[in-house]
């Protein structure tokens, strides 16, 4: 049997990403001879990303809906014929055995191009709340992996395995050594960590809210680990710069250590797209979730509840964060027996060896349906 040809679609943000790297790289590690490729699309994320993570990736003009603006849709939709037009052309020119998708705007085309030519489709759903796309392309895909019990309402219940959403591979020890971490950001030992992350991007409420409530947090001896995003560094930088933070504050556009990250952090201020929620649960992280606004079916609100309703997460709502995240923070950072329920509720809801569990799904595809494609 020739070696695996495996392509891997989707990308946008870093919730997207990671978790189809991740997938990459065990099914590489099972088996060192695969071809995979990635389809993203261009001007995002992944454009950079996985090459950087050593794939082969290609891009499509996708683009998404434009809600607000309703007469640009007709540009989108040019760019999506064509680039239904080309992801045709890349199955027929790649020839894969499987083509998976993760989640965001090239996911679509490749998987409806993929299985119109009769190659087997793996969809991994990451959130609690599917979404519109997802839910068409789930009649022509032969399996759905999901991070969430009852997704029955969204998939046929004989195609949803429940595999949890991969994490980036140093998280998966990332607990291990938490004086390396506090060295790394230069932090002490016996203060209480705050860990602040809204994204690659970056998330305004979450950084405003932040500015609001910063000295009375210094002024309760709290020291910060804030991930700004790349929009709102340098003023986030500029404002760091007025202020005697006393060095409690480590601040950066990006963290590229996010396993140091977490191991620092007594309590973890968060937006709730699926990526973050999964390494939440998987490293028993007590958190603020604070759901952005600006996605489609409002899916992080989802994604939240569904923590929330188990008792694993503090949330508080986009519109009230520039107020309330202070104080809620003031209110949970010092409370150990509340951190510990929370930890340990969050730590319930993790599945492990999320992509190991996919990859296994992926094999099996290639023996129930073998690809009329290949020679």
């Amino acid at each position: 049997m020739r070696p695996y040809r495996i392509i891997i679609s989707g990308g946008g943000t870093g919730g997207h990403i990671f978790p189809a790297i991740a997938i990459a790289d065990t099914f590489r590690q099972r088996h060192p001879d695969a071809k995979i490729l990635f389809v993203g699309a261009d001007n995002r994320m992944e454009m950079e990303r996985v090459p950087k993570a050593g794939y082969e990736i290609v891009g499509l003009p996708v683009s998404g809906f434009d809600r607000s603006h309703k007469l640009k849709n007709i540009a989108v939709l040019f760019r999506l014929l064509k680039s239904l037009r080309m992801a045709k052309k890349i199955i027929r020119t790649f020839n894969p055995d499987i083509a998976v998708g993760v989640g965001g705007y090239a996911s679509a085309p490749t998987l409806w191009a993929a299985s119109s030519l009769g190659v087997s489709t793996l969809i991994q759903e990451q959130n609690s709340y599917a979404g519109i796309t997802n839910k068409r392309l789930a009649k022509r895909a032969a399996t759905i992996c999901v991070a969430y019990e009852g997704m029955e309402r969204f998939f046929p219940t004989d195609k949803i395995v429940v595999t949890g959403n991969p994490v980036r591979k140093e998280l998966e020890t990332a607990l291990e050594d938490k004086k390396a971490a506090l060295d790394y950001f230069q932090l002490q030992a016996d203060r209480k960590t705050l860990l602040l992350i809204g994204g690659s991007l970056g998330a305004r409420t979450i950084n405003r809210g932040m500015q609001n409530g910063l000295k009375r947090l210094l002024d309760a001896g709290i020291q910060i680990i804030w991930q700004t995003g790349k929009h709102y560094y340098a003023d986030i930088r500029q404002l760091l710069e007025q202020v005697n933070t006393a060095n409690r504050v480590w601040c950066a556009d990006f963290i590229t250590r996010m396993d140091y990250a977490y191991a620092a952090a007594d309590l973890v201020v968060s937006r709730a797209g699926a990526g973050s929620v999964s390494e939440l649960c998987l490293l028993k992280k007590a958190a603020i979730l604070i759901p952005s606004p600006n996605v489609a079916e409002d899916h992080q609100t989802k994604n939240a509840l569904a923590v929330a309703s188990r008792g694993a997460a503090v949330v508080i709502t986009d519109s009230d964060a520039e107020q309330l995240l202070a104080d809620t923070i003031l209110n949970l950072i010092h409370d150990a027996a509340k951190l510990q329920s929370l930890s340990e509720k969050i730590g319930l809801l993790a599945q492990r060896h999320s992509a190991e569990r996919i990859v296994d799904e992926i094999e099996k595809l290639r023996v129930i349906f073998p690809s009329p494609c290949r020679p």
